[in-house]
């Protein structure tokens, strides 16, 4: 099982609400990044099994940090999260390579099927 999660997202609140809907379902949240370059460094550094991956953060956006962690792992398991009306970038995000993609708010049902899906389990 896929159990490694690095959580990526710049709202601290998303970031608390996603860790506890994972951790209380037996994920390990490996660490945390609140940009996407904090995602690429802190990807590298961890290893995780997965990503959950915000479109919309200051430094680097989302779109931009999948495609330069799927070049230097082309294996790398990402869901992006996105808010309503960010159809064009979610389209976008899994053209960079990412696996599936979650809606915020968050439902915990759709959020652990994405991760069962895209881990394979």
């Amino acid at each position: 099982m896929s159990n490694k999660i690095l959580v990526v997202d710049d709202a601290a609140f998303m970031r608390l609400m996603l860790k506890n809907m994972l951790t209380k379902n037996g994920y390990e949240i490996v660490g945390e990044a609140e940009n996407g370059q904090e995602a690429i460094e802190k990807y590298r550094a961890l290893t995780p099994d997965l990503v959950t991956m915000d479109i919309t953060m200051p430094v680097m956006e989302g779109v931009e940090a999948v495609r330069q962690i799927k070049s230097f792992d082309p294996d790398a398991k990402i869901i992006m999260c996105s808010a309503m009306g960010q159809q064009t970038m979610v389209v976008e995000s899994l053209q960079a390579g990412a696996r599936d993609f979650i809606v915020k708010p968050f439902q915990e049902e759709r959020v652990l099927e994405a991760i069962r899906k895209v881990s394979g389990k």
